[in-house]
């Protein structure tokens, strides 16, 4: 199962579509119930899962409006018992105006209009931490949790000042590193993951995505200029490789 938001979305279809081209004649069953989606292999008696979760911690509607509670994961139950879970989060923290979806952020009773998303987001990943620690059995389940996912919409990062999106790149970054250095979100939950007791694979793929600045579907996402996602075929399936080697010599 997948935990996250729309980037869990990308690898989550990559994976799919990568299994299915390789058994192309197997039967399967597509559905979705709530912010759940399910691809079964029938013939396998196997599930791809996707829960769209995507603070990871709970948003929940109260008297005074939209809650997002940052030391609350009741969500979590929905993981309970998955052979195998791959986290991610990150993407949301930032959002702000009609498409910030929440209107309070609540920590131990306290609630507040705003705070620094870093200092929230984490908060966020201590209290899912602490949900791993507690509920997951690494003889039964296998955890992971995605790297941070980079956007491209500053061509100042890349040595191309003035360009203000990814339309028209056409080649990654030369070299192996990138200009503008690796985004605080990923030094935060390095320092979480650091703190789990039980096992959680960091699948790192940040630099890798920030050296791609060409992987993106642009003009051709669905909605508007996305610099953000990422093709299929493409960088996902990379991020499943890179998943796929972890399982097989773990």
């Amino acid at each position: 199962m997948f935990v996250g938001d729309s980037l869990s979305r990308n690898q989550w279809q990559s994976l799919v579509c990568l299994l299915y081209t390789s058994l192309p004649n197997t039967k399967y069953n597509a559905t979705r119930v709530g912010d759940v989606s399910l691809f079964t292999f029938l013939d396998f008696e196997l599930d791809v899962m996707l829960d769209r979760s995507v603070y990871l911690v709970d948003v929940v509607r109260e008297e005074k409006g939209r809650v997002l509670k940052l030391d609350s994961i009741e969500g979590g139950k929905l993981w309970k018992g998955i052979d195998m879970l791959i986290f991610n989060t990150w993407h949301w923290w930032n959002r702000r105006g009609i498409t910030q979806p929440w209107d309070y952020i609540e920590i131990g009773g306290q609630y507040y209009k705003d705070m620094d998303r870093v200092v929230a987001f984490e908060r966020a990943l201590f209290t899912w931490a602490k949900w791993i620690d507690t509920n997951i059995n690494p003889a039964k389940t296998i955890a992971f949790f995605q790297g941070i996912s980079p956007s491209h919409y500053n061509g100042t990062d890349w040595n191309q000042p003035g360009v203000k999106t990814c339309l028209g790149q056409m080649q990654p970054i030369s070299g192996s590193t990138y200009p503008g250095g690796l985004p605080p979100a990923l030094r935060v939950l390095k320092k979480v993951l650091y703190t789990i007791e039980k096992q959680v694979t960091l699948l790192d793929v940040t630099n890798l995505c920030l050296l791609r600045k060409d992987g993106h579907p642009s003009i051709y996402g669905l909605s508007g200029m996305d610099c953000s996602h990422w093709c299929l075929a493409g960088v996902p399936d990379i991020w499943n490789e890179i998943l796929y080697n972890f399982i097989v010599t773990t």
